[in-house]
């Protein structure tokens, strides 16, 4: 009997071990893990993604740059001769037109000598002409009437000197301008080169700033230029007007000057910061992510009629966070940005925007 039990359990142990094994993979006793195995994925069963919306952004280019504001004209007005000032007809500030008279310096003694040539010309006249009538006559010889003739055109030429003398006692604003501050008082003694004040016109300011030597070709006379001004909330647009065509061969810079029409009253001399826009464009722009490169180039998953669609596309790079899609997809167009891995073509996906 013990010989018939032994052989029992020897025999009956393995088969228990068989059965334990095989009833789980026969389905007879469900469990937790094989319930989960045919549980459906994702609900109704489309796939979680999220995307974006294809929007256009504008592009912009730019380069920083710094100014200096120099005045449209000016000029250091001086004496042109010796003498006392007797008038002087401008205050510190004032604003002149072109032609006003500024200062005058005497000029008695020109004038003098003037009134004394004037008689004589007078005198010369009257002579040559009897000479003239004479020489007609031949009552004269020829060459005395060419004496008298010359001594006239000599005196007629002291006349015109003692003019531009007199007209350098005169001391007239150039063009219109502001006056700046003066240095000399009536009854002043001046000097050839004696500094009277200076003149400057501010309506149109010039403004010159570098440009590195890469960006030259980049300009042309025409283009707008952004600068900001201390003090100042409005920006001050200027025209670019010229270009520099040789290039600074110690910093490899080009010098640009533009042009402002002085709307806002600044000073010549102050300091500018600001920037050109080299393009201003609109594109389609897209995070990185959202990029699936190929062996053949690079796709998109977008969504349409609520499934998955994988179009190709061509991109140009903008930074490391989005690139540019110039050919592929368009504004409107649903772009997927995550899940990209799990999504086939043609599946339901639920988008998160």
């Amino acid at each position: 009997m013990n010989k018939i039990v032994k052989r029992v359990i020897q025999v009956g142990t393995p088969l228990v071990v068989v059965g334990v094994l095989l009833v789980p993979r026969v389905g007879l006793f469900p469990t937790s893990s094989s319930a989960t195995a045919i549980a459906p994925r994702g609900g109704a069963g489309a796939l979680p993604v999220t995307g974006i919306v294809a929007q256009l952004t504008k592009a912009v280019d730019r380069y920083p740059v710094n100014g200096e504001l120099y005045p449209n004209q000016v000029v250091e007005l001086v004496s042109e001769t010796v003498g006392k000032v007797v008038t002087v007809n401008f205050n510190d500030g004032q604003r002149v037109k072109k032609g006003d008279l500024l200062l005058k310096v005497d000029d008695s003694d020109l004038q003098a000598q003037l009134a004394r040539s004037t008689y004589q010309k007078q005198l010369l006249e009257a002579k040559l002409e009897r000479q003239r009538q004479l020489l007609d006559r031949e009552s004269v010889s020829l060459e005395s009437y060419q004496e008298l003739e010359t001594e006239y055109k000599i005196l007629l030429a002291d006349i015109e000197l003692l003019q531009v003398k007199i007209h350098r006692t005169e001391i007239r604003a150039p063009f219109d301008g502001q006056i700046g501050f003066r240095h000399v008082s009536e009854g002043s003694h001046v000097q050839q080169n004696t500094p009277i004040a200076t003149l400057t016109d501010n309506s149109v300011l010039r403004i010159e700033f570098y440009l590195p030597e890469q960006y030259w070709n980049t300009l042309s006379p025409g283009k707008k230029v952004t600068f900001h001004a201390r003090g100042i909330d409005s920006d001050i647009v200027a025209e670019i007007c010229s270009i520099d065509p040789q290039a600074d061969a110690a910093t490899r810079k080009v010098l640009v000057r533009g042009r402002y029409e002085n709307r806002a009253n600044l000073l010549a001399g102050l300091f500018l910061d600001g920037e050109i826009i080299f393009s201003d464009e609109e594109y389609i722009r897209v995070p990185t992510e959202a990029v699936v490169p190929e062996m053949a180039g690079k796709r998109l998953w977008v969504v349409r009629n609520g499934k998955a669609t994988s179009v190709p596309i061509k991109i140009e790079s903008r930074d490391n966070r989005a690139v540019e899609v110039t050919a592929g997809i368009h504004v409107g167009d649903t772009v997927l940005t995550s899940g990209l891995m799990q999504l086939r073509e043609g599946a339901t996906v639920n988008v998160r925007l």
